[in-house]
């Protein structure tokens, strides 16, 4: 059974950091778009990070670029989002996509604040 599986996240204060991991079953997640999401509250929900299948090319929105890094560990079949600086206002609920595949993570919440 295809699924996404995800884990890390928790509270932190703010300037602290952060590893989220996505880890797939069922299929080779090397040979698709990865993506994070996230969803804060009372906010939709907004694309963070992306890492290509052939040449792992990563983009990032404005608002993480810089402290945010997307990653991909094809030995363990797993995405990774490190999350550094980190601020109240990344306070979310984060996902992993394979949007080609439309297969969703269940959703790990992090929680930044003092």
């Amino acid at each position: 059974q295809e699924q996404l599986v995800q884990s890390g996240g928790g509270l932190v204060q703010p300037g602290g950091s952060l590893r989220l991991s996505c880890a797939a079953s069922g299929f080779n997640l090397s040979r698709w778009v990865m993506r994070w999401y996230r969803q804060g509250p009372g906010k939709e929900r907004e694309l963070v990070a992306q890492i290509t299948s052939v040449l792992g090319s990563t983009n990032y929105s404005d608002s993480v670029k810089g402290r945010f890094t997307i990653s991909r560990d094809n030995t363990k079949n797993t995405v990774f989002l490190q999350m550094d600086s980190l601020k109240p206002e990344d306070t979310a609920v984060y996902y992993c996509n394979a949007p080609t595949l439309g297969y969703w993570g269940q959703g790990t919440q992090v929680t930044v604040s003092s």
